[in-house]
């Protein structure tokens, strides 16, 4: 049974800390956790933001939290270790935090690695703690916008341009779905109605949603989805919205 707790901001109010210690079973303290970074990896300042989440200096509260111990798990790398040196690593751990970043790029390494399929297959669920993209990757399939055409690491299954409301007009966005690790049966769109996004306004979360075929949630900043297997809660001191497939 997959334990899961999907943030757009990481552990940003005590309703999202109290829900991460509810699917723990016990105190932070007392927990040890992963951070995976790699989604970070494809922009300019992805080694500086890595280091800034790992040090607990991002915006996004997770590392800094109190874990009893933290260790990095770098997605990229795994491939090329035998498994028998980093799968008791993941299976001994309590929480897996998993950052944000690109979520093809994430996705693709996920898949690479493996470690979707050692996630479910495990008699001891590990608590999957997903930040931004993190969280996105966790469907059966997502969906993400950029500016420029995608020409990263990854499979899209469809890529089209979609133009979406802004303050003073519109933006034209390359918008792309993809496969993602079938963790839920739900899609979700993070930093809903946040300022620098125009693309995950509610009006522009809805014309996001209508690409996917299956119910999608856009959370803000505050706002996380508790799944315990095929139960799923909002937890939210912020805004949130859901859309049906």
């Amino acid at each position: 049974m997959m334990k899961l707790l999907l943030t757009s901001s990481g552990i940003s109010n005590s309703s999202i800390q109290r829900a991460l210690v509810d699917l723990l079973g016990k105190p932070i303290a007392e927990a040890n956790a992963l951070f995976v970074p790699t989604g970070i990896y494809p922009f300019s300042v992805g080694a500086a933001m890595a280091y800034r989440a790992i040090c607990g200096k991002a915006p996004t509260p997770l590392c800094e939290l109190g874990w009893k111990s933290l260790g990095l798990l770098e997605l990229t790398a795994l491939p090329s270790i035998d498994r028998n040196v980093w799968v008791p690593s993941v299976e001994e751990t309590d929480a897996l935090l998993v950052w944000g970043g690109d979520p093809l790029f994430l996705s693709y390494w996920m898949n690479k690695s493996g470690l979707p399929d050692l996630l479910s297959s495990m008699q001891r669920p590990v608590v999957y703690v997903g930040v931004s993209a993190g969280s996105m990757v966790v469907a059966p399939i997502f969906g993400e916008t950029y500016h420029k055409p995608y020409q990263g690491t990854g499979s899209p299954l469809t890529r089209e341009d979609m133009t979406f409301p802004t303050g003073d007009g519109e933006v034209t966005m390359n918008f792309i779905t993809a496969r993602g690790a079938g963790f839920t049966d739900f899609a979700l769109i993070p930093h809903a109605n946040h300022k620098d996004r125009p693309d995950a306004s509610f009006a522009g979360a809805s014309k996001w949603a209508a690409k996917l075929p299956v119910p999608v949630y856009a959370i803000d900043d505050q706002t996380a989805i508790k799944v315990i297997g095929d139960s799923v809660e909002v937890v939210s001191e912020g805004e949130w919205k859901q859309f049906k497939a």
